[in-house]
């Protein structure tokens, strides 16, 4: 049994990942102030092996007493997304990189962190070139920018990993509908529709149930992987985007995709990515896109409730 602290732990990864850290029988405490979903840990608190303290991870007062009383940290509190982070910009420093400075700065020895950021960093990659963990940072957003400058910050800490996400896809006890994926499925469940415009961007996706299982690999095998860095994403999906809404359409029968010619898209990444790196560790995604589009027809076709967005 570990102990493990996890601020943001009601969140999209965050309510999936501590769910699967108490059913492995892990002492889990979680950080979180449930802005937009104070339901997504109803189902743990009936576990005597949960802790759920309602606190904003910026309060270093609170956090640093949980600090010392468990070995993992994992930071998952952040404001996530290009358009969140431009919306609120001082939140976004202070959340994103500041109070992962604090939380570096009260780690002992004995703590180990495990810290995810985004394969956004990479912005536009090469066209005929896979970025890998030696590739040259170039975030495109204020979210990319607070996310690298934290991953800089965290790789002077010696018992850290660090994974380079993906853009996760999947279904969550806390939905979101703005991921690309799942935004593409919604549309497609909803109106028929799929608008694409930059039709050829190039992205890799990861499902969260693998995000969940490369972080539990991590737990199992820190001193093997410790004080590095890996990209985290499922091999089989570095598909761009018009790619991805041919794959829809073979599940969603009637959907028409629209390409749009004159609009720009807010987020420019643009890139391949290696796993090879993390592979080669042990550890590979297996939930493909196929499965993952499957599951959130259902989701989106069963559940009527509101999703609440991060912006």
């Amino acid at each position: 049994m570990k102990k493990i602290l996890i601020t943001g732990g009601g969140g999209y990864i965050g309510s999936m990942l501590s769910t699967e850290l108490v059913n492995l029988g892990n002492e889990v405490t979680v950080v979180d102030q449930l802005k937009y979903d104070k339901g997504s840990l109803n189902h743990l608190y009936f576990n005597k092996n949960f802790k759920f303290i309602n606190e904003d991870v910026r309060n270093l007062k609170i956090l640093k007493q949980y600090i010392n009383k468990n070995e993992f940290i994992i930071p998952l509190a952040a404001l996530v997304g290009a358009p969140l982070c431009k919306k609120n910009k001082k939140e976004a420093v202070s959340t994103n990189f500041k109070a992962i400075k604090s939380i570096l700065k009260n780690l002992s020895s004995k703590n180990k962190l495990i810290y995810l950021t985004t394969n956004s960093g990479y912005g536009v990659g090469e066209k005929n070139k896979y970025c890998d963990e030696e590739s040259v940072l170039k975030p495109i957003s204020l979210y990319g920018q607070t996310k690298c400058d934290a991953e800089t910050e965290v790789m002077k800490f010696k018992n850290v990993v660090s994974f380079r996400l993906a853009t996760v896809f999947g279904a969550s006890y806390r939905m979101r509908s703005d991921l690309l994926v799942n935004n593409f499925v919604l549309r497609a469940v909803k109106y028929n529709l799929i608008d694409v415009f930059e039709p050829n961007f190039r992205r890799n996706f990861i499902h969260i149930k693998d995000v969940v299982s490369g972080i539990i690999f991590s737990i199992k095998n820190f001193d093997k992987i410790k004080s590095d860095i890996f990209n985290l994403g499922l091999s089989s999906a570095n598909i761009t985007k018009i790619d991805l809404a041919k794959k829809i359409k073979k599940q969603v029968k009637n959907l028409k995709i629209k390409i749009i010619k004159n609009k720009s898209d807010p987020d420019k990444r643009d890139y391949f990515v290696s796993n090879n790196k993390i592979e080669k560790k042990g550890f590979k995604a297996k939930i493909s896109l196929d499965q993952g589009i499957r599951e959130l027809i259902q989701v989106f076709s069963n559940n009527k409730e509101k999703i609440i967005n991060n912006y």
